[in-house]
């Protein structure tokens, strides 16, 4: 594959992307030259993954250790019923080839641990957290923090999602913990023990894809966390800011 242009068929493939100012063939090239690591395959990594590939990032890696069950199919929208009992990774990387045989995928069968992320996190222009837990997610924070990759986190339970971007390449730039301190998070509250609307998934995952696909393009971020209601559709920004007592970043 040619990073330096676009074939022919990649120019009838994202045509519509073409036809917006702030792609053009320049844009597009830059998503192609791109690098993105999605660590999640499930309900906001299903999204976020299939409109990465669709948008013609260059590169997807994406990491998960689980194998796909029937609770899965009510929000993971890139497994069906044949995926039953596959590792996510494996089932992920077959309905990505057949959207998008012209980008790169990079499938990881493996839990996300220090070692795992510092070794998936080479070479990344930007890092989705599609993760359900908040150990990977402070994890994740550390890494990119440490590592000075863009990290954009995401997370919904039962009918509230919010989806942040944190550039690192900017020192006055927040961190997931500054947001939500280690202390104050009750670490059993994920989907498996409150639940979540299926939907609710779909928006804050193609919404991560969306931030990403902005950052990519325009090489930039603010400290905003964006809240979506899924109940009254209502969405809300909130300014970030640093945490001087951060127990990541504070000084």
């Amino acid at each position: 594959m040619n990073s330096d242009a676009l074939s022919n068929k990649e120019r009838i493939r994202y045509a519509r992307q073409l036809l917006l100012d702030d792609v053009g063939e320049a844009g597009q090239l830059r998503l192609k030259q791109a690098t993105v690591l999605v660590v999640g395959c499930g309900g906001l990594g299903s999204p976020a993954l299939l409109y990465l590939a669709a948008s013609g990032v260059g590169k997807v890696r994406f990491m998960d250790d689980d194998e796909v069950e029937l609770s899965n199919l009510q929000r993971q929208i890139l497994f069906k019923l044949n995926h039953l009992g596959q590792a996510k990774t494996k089932a992920a990387n077959k309905v990505l080839a057949s959207l998008n045989s012209d980008i790169t995928l990079e499938p990881l069968c493996q839990r996300a641990s220090a070692h795992t992320l510092s070794t998936a996190l080479s070479g990344c222009d930007l890092v989705l957290d599609c993760s359900d837990n908040f150990a990977t997610r402070y994890l994740l924070n550390k890494t990119c923090k440490e590592a000075q990759v863009p990290l954009i986190s995401g997370a919904a339970v039962g009918h509230q999602g919010h989806l942040a971007l944190f550039d690192f390449g900017d020192s006055t730039s927040p961190c997931y913990a500054c947001l939500f301190p280690p202390h104050s998070d009750n670490p059993t509250a994920n989907c498996a023990t409150l639940g979540v609307i299926s939907p609710l998934l779909g928006i804050v995952g193609a919404q991560q894809a969306m931030l990403a696909i902005n950052y990519l393009l325009k090489g930039n971020g603010a400290a905003v966390l964006h809240c979506v209601d899924g109940e009254t559709l209502r969405h809300r920004a909130i300014q970030l800011q640093k945490d001087p007592q951060c127990p990541c970043c504070g000084q």
